[in-house]
């Protein structure tokens, strides 16, 4: 091991289990990404002030926004990493496409299926469908953030290898000290995207509907891009042409899509 790599602290993926039942992190990270998504979705559409007429939803609505989105990140999650990730595997087993606890989600999948989900909701409740974007957009860091910590708690998702003074010595990736681009990723997928969101809100982006959706797409699309340079790519795809990877090349979409919706937001704000 070099002389400045730093040891993988040994975090015990399992946060604690009573009996039979084992409660591990990753779980707890969905837990309080869908909870803290849930409590600011909820101030938000409290505050009327902040958008232009009334919101997408009101309180009580927030609760089935919850439950569609959470649905709609793990089919579409699952779906998306059998797709992108890993297709010649599950071709040849494809009963384990049906079992996500085997492991193998996607971000962009999960987005996929989450939007779908949210213009099911939308219809339900005859919103405006790029509001009801705009609210989830909001959100959407907070459950980011706890997620790239709990791979990192997991020990998965590593950085390439790297000779950097804060390079990390994962168990199941080599003798290599590596980038630990797990943080890398929380902080600028979980902490910049969310303070950007917020800075949005502020200047009064909920009042023109679709602006603070694209703002997220886009913005997600470049922090995951820059991210990529620092993260080891799956193993079972490597790098692609160029030196690129499929977490590159699925983000470039995420920015042209979001860019669109920011330049067609209506350009007038109400009060």
């Amino acid at each position: 091991m070099p002389l400045l790599a730093i040891p993988f602290p040994m975090l015990d993926p399992v946060a604690f289990a009573v009996g039979p039942l084992v409660v591990r992190w990753y779980a707890l990270a969905y837990i309080a990404g869908l909870l803290g998504g849930w409590w600011l979705a909820t101030r938000l559409v409290r505050n009327t002030a902040l958008w232009n007429g009334k919101p997408p939803l009101d309180a009580a609505g927030v609760d089935d926004m919850l439950v569609y989105a959470a649905a709609g990140v793990i089919l579409g999650g699952r779906l998306g990493y059998v797709l992108f990730y890993n297709p010649t595997y599950y071709a040849q087993n494809p009963l384990e496409a049906l079992m996500p606890w085997h492991g193998g989600m996607s971000f962009h999948g999960g987005l996929a299926g989450a939007g779908l989900a949210l213009w099911l909701l939308s219809r339900r409740h005859a919103a405006s469908v790029r509001s009801m974007f705009d609210l989830a957009a909001a959100v959407v860091p907070i459950g980011l953030f706890f997620g790239r910590i709990a791979n990192f708690v997991n020990g998965e998702l590593w950085g390439r290898v790297s000779d950097v003074p804060w390079a990390v010595v994962f168990p199941d990736a080599g003798p290599e000290p590596r980038h630990p681009s797990q943080l890398y990723q929380a902080g600028l997928e979980g902490l910049v995207l969310f303070v950007l969101m917020m800075a949005l809100v502020r200047s009064g982006a909920l009042r023109r509907p679709g602006l603070l959706a694209g703002a997220f797409l886009s913005g997600y699309g470049v922090v995951r891009i820059f991210g990529e340079l620092f993260r080891q790519p799956d193993v079972q795809i490597g790098f692609l042409a160029g030196g690129l990877t499929m977490g590159m090349l699925l983000s470039v979409p995420l920015i042209v899509i979001g860019l669109t919706l920011a330049l067609t937001a209506p350009r007038h704000q109400t009060s």
